[in-house]
């Protein structure tokens, strides 16, 4: 489901003009994409105050509604104070629903304390913790889940091996990364003991 927001049609540009708008309290943004030009727009802040804590928000679509009709759009950008971290900026991709996006999820490992690899006293690398992914809006997951359960010291988990919801597909390049590896060495290595060195012979009496 959509997230309905409303918005106002900025007319007038600049640093001014947005200082102006965050001054009361609310926050320039603009819309941009599907060969349309940008639209300047200004949201009520306290309203995106309570929407940036919806968990995975740019996997989500957004309905954006002004005096000029509805568009759909994603959630691109937020720009934050460096000082007071409140939102200074937003910025929207128009999209088509028909048509499939390519977004960034994060990838989530469950399993740990009993994965068979980390039990052996194997190490977790969770080199990757992002993952492109390319579906309809509407089918894009908040999440990848990566299970540890039954990988063992010297496994890797690729992007090839990610398990992907029905109708969603690996972004170019992504199925090549090493997401995960459980290094280490298996405990019959570790308590391997090198050959001892030869004995040195004994010295020539004289």
């Amino acid at each position: 489901m959509a997230i309905e927001l409303k918005a106002e049609i900025r007319n007038v540009a600049g640093k001014g003009a947005a200082r102006a708008i965050r001054k009361n309290k609310n926050i320039p943004a603009v819309i941009y994409g599907e060969k349309k030009d940008p639209t300047a727009i200004e949201i009520a802040g306290r309203d995106f105050d309570t929407l940036i804590q919806t968990p995975s928000l740019r996997t989500k679509l957004f309905q954006i509604t002004t005096k000029n009709g509805k568009e759909d759009a994603m959630l691109m950008d937020i720009q934050y104070h460096p000082v007071t971290d409140r939102v200074i900026h937003a910025d929207f991709k128009r999209i088509d629903v028909k048509k499939p996006v390519c977004v960034e999820v994060p990838v989530e490992v469950i399993n740990v304390e009993t994965s068979k690899g980390l039990k052996l006293g194997g190490v977790l690398n969770f080199a990757v913790r992002k993952v492109a992914l390319v579906a309809l809006v509407d089918n894009l997951p908040e999440k990848i889940v990566l299970d540890l359960q039954d990988l063992t010291i010297g496994d890797t988990v690729h992007g090839s091996d990610l398990v992907l919801p029905e109708g969603v597909s690996l972004g170019l390049h992504q199925a090549e990364l090493a997401f995960a590896t459980i290094g280490g060495k298996m405990p019959e290595e570790a308590d391997a003991k090198p050959n001892a060195a030869p004995a040195a012979a004994p010295a020539d009496k004289k």
